[in-house]
């Protein structure tokens, strides 16, 4: 009877054990760049409400700079990206590196901003210095609309530096004008208002490049081999993300305090006032298989300035399947 009794018990541990076991979250590492930036947006949110264990993840971000970013993730030692710039996956695949846009999370924006009074153009940066992260795909794609403008921008001076220094940069006036994006925008017109933002056309030449207004830009991306073996967790990850998003959406306020936490009162509702609006900031989450005619278009600008030399393969668009 002894031997029964403890056969049974054996059998209700076994039993009770297995659930618990069963849901275990999957660990994820993704690299995403350092704040102020898009990929640092979401993560936030992300961790502050649990959306990973919601979802059976425990996922853990790893900040870095663009360019480690970019040399980390198409190595290979991060699988996941949470900052990847859809020219930078396309560029990756081009040089051999099997790499997928998994989904999208932001739509582009960029500007340029100076306190010079003779930078009124886009031209009148040829032969003077520009500050910007050289090495984003924001930087490319502003590129791409200076030419359309007729700027020359092989004659823009330069100065590279990582994405937390573009602010300062622009209000110490150190270079003759700053390229940036959201949220580091919002962030400088907060601090320093009177700063004059450049005209850089976006809509209007986007407009007569393609036909459509949407400009699919930053996501989240993935190696091709990861993505095969690990299919059962994009859906996962993407449910985080999109949870983390309509929250954001319809909580700009207490969103801000999560996203910029050693921000001023003035600079949390810059932010929130940035997400209520969404002109700039773009927040669009998509499965890259739904933007799949958008996504050609951005790499037809990427040819169209030698970025890319040749068209990524139809596998740097992830097809979602089950959604």
């Amino acid at each position: 009877m002894k031997n029964k009794t403890g056969a049974i018990f054996s059998i209700l541990l076994v039993a009770l054990a297995a659930p618990a076991a069963a849901q275990q979250p999957a660990p994820l590492s993704i690299v995403v760049f350092g704040a102020p930036s898009l990929g640092a947006f979401l993560p936030a949110v992300i961790k502050a409400h649990k959306l990973d264990e919601k979802n059976g993840l425990a996922i853990k971000f790893e900040e870095r700079t663009p360019d480690a970013y970019s040399a980390q993730f198409n190595s290979g030692e991060f699988q996941l990206g949470g900052s990847a710039a859809l020219l930078t996956v396309g560029l990756a695949d081009v040089r051999g590196v099997k790499v997928t846009y998994l989904f999208n999370l932001f739509d582009y924006w960029g500007a340029v901003v100076t306190s010079r009074p003779e930078i009124k153009t886009l031209k009148d940066l040829e032969g003077k210095d520009l500050a910007a992260a050289k090495g984003t795909t924001n930087y490319v794609m502003f590129d791409w609309f200076a030419r359309q403008l007729g700027a020359d921008t092989t004659k823009f001076s330069v100065v590279n530096t990582a994405t937390p220094g573009l602010v300062g940069y622009a209000i110490a006036n150190r270079a003759s004008a700053v390229q940036l994006w959201e949220p580091a925008y919002t962030t400088l017109i907060s601090k320093k208002p009177e700063v004059r933002t450049i005209d850089i056309g976006i809509a209007d030449s986007w407009k007569k490049f393609t036909g459509s207004s949407n400009i699919p830009y930053l996501g989240v991306a993935a190696h091709v081999a990861w993505a095969e073996k690990n299919k059962p967790l994009i859906p996962k990850l993407f449910a985080a993300y999109k949870e983390a998003a309509d929250w954001v959406a319809a909580h700009p306020d207490a969103a801000s305090k999560l996203i910029a936490p050693k921000g001023t009162p003035d600079d949390q509702k810059a932010i929130a006032d940035l997400i209520k609006a969404n002109d700039r900031l773009g927040m669009n989450l998509k499965w890259a298989s739904d933007v799949r005619k958008e996504i050609t278009s951005v790499y037809a600008a990427g040819k169209d300035i030698a970025f890319l030399p040749s068209d990524p393969a139809p596998s740097t668009i992830y097809e979602a399947g089950e959604k």
